[in-house]
């Protein structure tokens, strides 16, 4: 499967206030579990040393695949296709490593 299906069929379970007139409420979704994300790392810091065991993989990768369902209704609200995100992304730093500006801070590397 590609960005672009999984944004076409994760869509099919979208059921949110505004949905298809308004951004807000993906956006805050990005922003909270990309927070359950990080306190799942947090935990294996803190309980594991650092270490990712089994069952917080299976945990952290079902935490990784809400933050992604939410970034693709961002992007259907926004008009952007997830495709074209991720081919523009991988381009830009590809660009950056052959230049050899892939450390360093600012958008315009």
């Amino acid at each position: 499967m590609d960005f672009s299906e999984y944004q076409k069929r994760s869509r099919e379970t979208a059921i949110y206030p505004g949905k298809d007139k308004d951004f807000i409420y993906p956006a805050l979704g990005v922003a909270g579990e990309a927070g359950e994300v990080i306190e799942k790392i947090k935990k294996a810091v803190r309980e594991d040393s650092g270490k990712i065991t089994a069952e917080r993989k299976e945990a952290l990768q079902k935490e990784m695949g809400d933050l992604l369902w939410y970034l693709a209704q961002l992007a259907t609200e926004t008009g952007i296709d997830l495709n074209q995100v991720a081919e523009e992304n991988l381009a830009k730093l590809l660009s950056r490593k052959e230049r050899g500006e892939l450390r360093g801070d600012g958008d315009n590397r």
